[in-house]
């Protein structure tokens, strides 16, 4: 079982940025694809990001691609989401999560969900 903490959230100005951290717990981290996902207050859980247990290959949601970047620390058990010209639309909790499935984006097929990072982007 592998245990995830967010952290890296705050707040920020439209156009800013932030880097979101999610350190896992045990030894099976580079097993598993990683995601991250959001949710705003009122609405569903949104997949925002995934990348696989290599970090060779990464998808995105349509409306961060070329804003976000996610990437991996097999090493240090860690994988981050770099947020560039963030919007106030970005503003949600962010979660991080593991997948068997590579290229997976349905929230059902992630698990060991973290407790979430607040994000908010004023405008």
């Amino acid at each position: 079982q592998v245990q995830l903490q967010e952290s890296g959230g705050g707040l920020v100005q439209a156009g800013g940025s932030l880097r979101l951290s999610c350190a896992a717990s045990g030894r099976t981290f580079n097993n598993y694809a990683m995601g991250w996902f959001r949710q705003a207050p009122g609405k569903k859980r949104e997949f925002v990001a995934g990348i696989n247990w290599s970090g060779g290959s990464s998808w995105y949601a349509d409306s961060v691609k070329g804003r976000f970047t996610i990437s991996r620390d097999n090493a240090k058990n860690t994988v981050y989401l770099q947020m560039n010209n963030l919007k106030p639309e970005d503003t949600a909790v962010y979660y991080c999560a593991v997948s068997l499935i590579t290229y997976a984006r349905r929230d059902s097929d992630f698990g060991s969900w973290g407790q979430g990072t607040q994000v908010t982007v004023s405008s």
